[in-house]
């Protein structure tokens, strides 16, 4: 599996979206995700053990569109919090004492939906650690924005099972 530990990737503070610090291969090996629910491109940035900042780049041909909502395409809520999880899901299968366990939801709270995000936007995805408690369960707090607007944010709760 892919260590990320570079300086660069650990110093970034304004990630580049054309830059990749893991491509969808790399991210391949880390989450048990496939089509069509690997809802990460690449990531961009990335701080071990804190920090990652993903890509999604929505496209109209998304299967998702065909239904939600026909002639006014909107990406559904929920996939922009699985999509936020999953650059959470990074940081947690980097951690040493945590590979080869799977991360699943416990819950999401104080989650707001901001802006509709629609084919042809870039979303940008970050999310970051607050605590892991005893090895089993943890948070993070993800948000996702479009062109330097906040789409999406929200508190995602986590279990982790071998």
């Amino acid at each position: 599996m892919p260590t990320l530990t570079s300086p660069a990737a650990q110093a970034s503070t304004h990630p580049d979206p054309n830059h990749s610090v893991l491509s969808v291969i790399e991210i391949q090996a880390l989450l048990p995700h496939r089509y069509p629910f690997l809802l990460v491109d690449r990531i961009i940035d990335y701080v071990p053990g804190s920090r990652a900042v993903g890509l999604k780049n929505v496209t109209v041909n998304e299967p998702f569109f065909q239904g939600h909502f026909p002639g006014r395409p909107i990406m559904p809520g929920v996939l922009i919090v699985e999509a936020m999880a999953q650059v959470g899901g990074v940081i947690l299968m980097q951690m040493g004492d945590l590979k080869g366990k799977l991360s699943m939801f416990a819950g999401i709270d104080k989650v707001r939906f901001r802006r509709p995000v629609t084919p042809g936007d870039q979303l940008i995805l970050t999310a970051e650690l607050i605590c892991i408690k005893q090895q089993r369960f943890g948070k993070m707090q993800g948000k996702a924005e479009v062109n330097g607007q906040l789409a999406c944010e929200g508190e995602m709760m986590f279990s982790l099972v071998d």
